[in-house]
């Protein structure tokens, strides 16, 4: 199974989500007396011999973290950085600590960090703990000159030298607090990462929460679909005017097909879960056409996939200057050796 589909009542005010304000009112208190005790130091949070960078959000559903790791992956290269990533590894079986590559089972690691380990072709752990995670991976790959964590904003147990947050305005949804909306923690949060990604337009409040912190635009630019058995790619202009089975299990699916019919797929839409553990049966869908998915749910469904079946891949286009924030954020004497 995959997570949840996010509750109705996320999306507006209403009556149900009125209902659940005086816990989500418990829920935001407990968040930041949390929050307030590793700061203050009365709960010890863990440190790390390499600099940390933190890519998450403040609400739950996508947002486009796992691309911007990627992209971020390529900077830090580029400034002559060794990155290494770790994920809490959504939806795996088993809850120890494992290094991740391309070829390990999605069951056995989640499905963004083998889609990570794949795209980025860098050291991958996977663990809940994500101190011991950073400490697993290098541990086994010393050479990591900087870590990045895939989510991870609100684990305080680990320390963290940049926070970049992803913003997706639809994603913030009504802007209340769990239960009562999606938020994990208030916009108010914004105002103390080192760096916001700004995924489509801001609302005036997330805008004025933000302050004074670095802000970027960035947006997914699909790249030519290739099919699932290895054959050649097919350039996305060739496919306009075809009609396609898509499917999607992503935080926002319909994100995805929107991609396609700005393409000018005719789309037949086919929305999951977030994180859904596909079967050979989500696959058999009528009438025969050729089914296109995201890159995440490729490495769930390559070893199953009916013939005809395409993955469009996505690549993060981010604002000239986002990355030269990031690596100005890094520690003093932190830089690669």
């Amino acid at each position: 199974m995959g997570a949840p589909r996010a509750p109705s009542h996320w999306s507006s005010r209403g009556a149900v989500a009125s209902a659940l304000l005086p816990l989500a009112g418990v829920f935001g208190s407990l968040a930041a007396l949390r929050r307030a005790a590793f700061r203050l130091g009365l709960v010890q949070s863990a440190s790390s011999s390499r600099p940390v960078i933190v890519v998450g959000n403040i609400a739950v559903g996508g947002s486009g973290k796992t691309p911007v790791v990627a992209w971020l992956v390529d900077e830090l290269r580029r400034a002559g950085h060794r990155p290494g990533i770790v994920s809490r590894g959504y939806g795996r079986q088993g809850e120890g600590l494992r290094v991740v590559d391309e070829r390990t089972p999605v069951a056995e690691a989640g499905d963004e960090p083998v889609l990570l380990a794949a795209l980025c072709g860098c050291p991958v752990v996977v663990g809940r703990d994500r101190p011991a995670a950073v400490a697993r991976l290098l541990e086994h790959f010393p050479g990591c000159s900087v870590v990045i964590s895939d989510d991870g904003l609100q684990h305080y147990a680990m320390q963290r030298s940049v926070e970049i947050a992803v913003v997706d305005e639809q994603v913030l949804g009504n802007g209340w607090l769990l239960p009562a909306g999606p938020l994990r923690e208030p916009r108010s949060r914004l105002a103390s990462v080192d760096l916001v990604l700004m995924h489509g337009p801001l609302a005036a409040p997330t805008r004025a929460a933000l302050g004074r912190v670095p802000c970027y635009d960035m947006h997914l630019a699909p790249g030519d679909p290739r099919p699932l058995d290895g054959g050649a790619v097919v350039p996305l202009a060739a496919w306009r005017g075809r009609k396609v089975h898509a499917l999607a299990g992503i935080g926002r699916p319909e994100r995805f097909f929107e991609t396609l019919r700005a393409a000018g797929v005719e789309v037949l839409p086919h929305p999951f879960p977030d994180h859904h553990a596909f079967a050979p049966a989500d696959l058999r869908l009528s009438p025969p056409l050729p089914l296109m998915m995201t890159s995440k749910d490729a490495v769930k469904c390559r070893p199953f996939a009916p013939p005809d079946s395409w993955e469009l891949p996505v690549r993060a286009v981010i604002a000239e200057g986002a990355a030269h924030t990031i690596l100005e954020k890094l520690p003093d004497g932190q830089s690669p050796a």
